[in-house]
């Protein structure tokens, strides 16, 4: 997953400036229909029964030589009530509801969710390495 430019800017002020950067106590999974970029520009899913989820991370271990962590639980979405749209990307925030994005990928699959689908991500299927 690629770092916004939210969490790059409180990361760098953080360990170089010694301006505190509070984490948040729970992360959630947000679906996209467009690319959210570093900026936070893209369209997220709205309506329909769509919320984000929370998702919970295992310790980093080395993958390929880079520190990874990757979901220790699946994420499962509420059943679409209405039709969610072409599902392209997917983002970690640090709120249930607006907040910040924090880190953002473009999904190996797409799915169209329609009416009466469920969208899920299965354990070790949400991953973020060191850059």
């Amino acid at each position: 997953m690629n770092m916004s430019e939210y969490l790059c800017k409180a990361v760098l002020n953080e360990v170089l400036r010694n301006t505190n950067y509070t984490p948040p106590s729970t992360v959630y999974l947000a679906l996209y229909t467009s690319n959210p970029t570093a900026a936070d520009t893209g369209t997220e899913v709205s309506g329909g029964g769509y919320a984000r989820q929370a998702v919970t991370f295992a310790a980093p271990t080395v993958v390929n030589g880079k520190q990874t962590v990757r979901n220790n639980a699946e994420v499962v979405f509420p059943v679409a009530t209405a039709d969610w749209g072409l599902i392209t990307h997917a983002g970690i925030r640090d709120a249930a509801t607006g907040g910040n994005l924090l880190y953002f990928a473009e999904l190996a699959n797409p799915r169209t969710i329609l009416n009466g689908d469920r969208f899920r991500a299965l354990v070790n299927t949400i991953s973020v390495t060191q850059a």
